[in-house]
């Protein structure tokens, strides 16, 4: 299925139903009183999270919602029906914003959970609602209200634990792949990851948590370059980064450093969320053992996603950030 993130759409609330002018008439009492009803509310667009999407797909074709109208009042002071509520499904990790100002109207992370995006109108009150003292046969009844319309952005963030990040080419999808179920396509080749991937990691004592593989960040992602721009949006939610390098290459301090700037750029906030750093592919280099990163202060996790070595090692480093992270939040 193809993966979209970003849409746009236009949602209408239904119009409230007009307010009937009638007058009672039954046998023996020629001149009733009015007993016009009151319109129908008009429905509501409601944007609702559906755990089984994965994508806004459906929203590149059809970009226009809009709830029924009320119906109008009867005599005999029967309101009118209530139109009925449209749902708008969207995946978790959606976040809701008004077109024009980018208001955040929701944001959407748990099963079920729901925003009216669009209000219908109130339904019109019909004559019986203005008798009074001094006016006993109002002909006056009022149309329904006009439902709200509104232009929406819906954005998707992936949910996960774990976001790998790193330069094209450094393994993250073989990474995945051997960590989790998940089957990405994997080539030798940069940018073979065109979409963020999800995995789900199951640990030991029947525990696991969700693994994310970005598509590679490049110098300037943060300014859109290469794929980064619109990607790095989906490690915002992320509790860990997990750094992930390229054993083979001629400057590994170097291509650490550029990462965290992009990354810093692009949020400084995300910049400051809890690392880790594996040094990939050294089954090619047997050295790496050696490799310390910023200055020696951080140590690095050295693996071989292709050969399985150091894996074990790397899901108990990542269990236990996790567990810290949980124990500061």
């Amino acid at each position: 299925m193809l993966f979209i993130d970003y849409a746009e759409i236009w949602v209408k609330g239904g119009d409230g139903g007009r307010g009937c002018v009638s007058f009672r008439r039954e046998k023996y009492v020629p001149k009733g009183g009015p007993d016009g009803g009151n319109g129908g509310d008009g429905g509501n667009v409601i944007i609702r999270v559906d755990p089984h999407m994965t994508t806004l797909l459906d929203y590149r074709y059809r970009k226009h919602y809009k709830a029924e109208n009320g119906k109008p009042g009867e005599g005999t002071l029967k309101q009118g029906k209530q139109g009925k509520d449209i749902t708008v499904r969207v995946p978790p990790g959606t976040v809701v914003k008004e077109l024009e100002t980018g208001k955040v109207l929701a944001d959407l992370t748990k099963k079920n959970q729901k925003v009216v995006a669009a209000h219908g109108g109130r339904g019109g009150r019909g004559n019986a609602s203005f008798k009074s003292p001094t006016h006993q046969s109002p002909r006056k009844s009022e149309p329904g209200a006009k439902g709200e319309k509104i232009k929406l952005a819906l954005e998707l963030k992936l949910l996960a634990d774990v976001g790998i990040v790193g330069q094209p080419n450094v393994g993250k999808s073989t990474l995945l792949s051997r960590l989790s179920a998940a089957k990405p396509k994997i080539a030798s080749y940069p940018f073979t990851t065109l979409t963020p991937n999800l995995g789900m990691v199951k640990l030991e004592d029947h525990r696991g948590f969700v693994l994310a593989d970005i598509p590679g960040l490049i110098e300037g992602a943060h300014q859109g370059k290469g794929l980064g721009h619109e990607f790095l949006k989906h490690i915002q939610r992320t509790k860990l980064l997990l750094y992930l390098l390229d054993a083979s290459s001629d400057d590994i301090e170097g291509d650490y450093q550029a990462l965290v700037e992009e990354i810093e750029l692009f949020d400084p906030l995300l910049s400051q969320r809890p690392r880790v750093v594996a040094l990939n592919k050294i089954d090619l280099w047997e050295k790496a053992k050696k490799v310390e990163v910023n200055g020696g202060k951080m140590s690095v996790c050295c693996i071989s996603a292709l050969t399985g070595k150091g894996l074990k090692e790397l899901l108990g480093i990542l269990r236990s950030k996790l567990e810290e992270t949980k124990g500061s939040s």
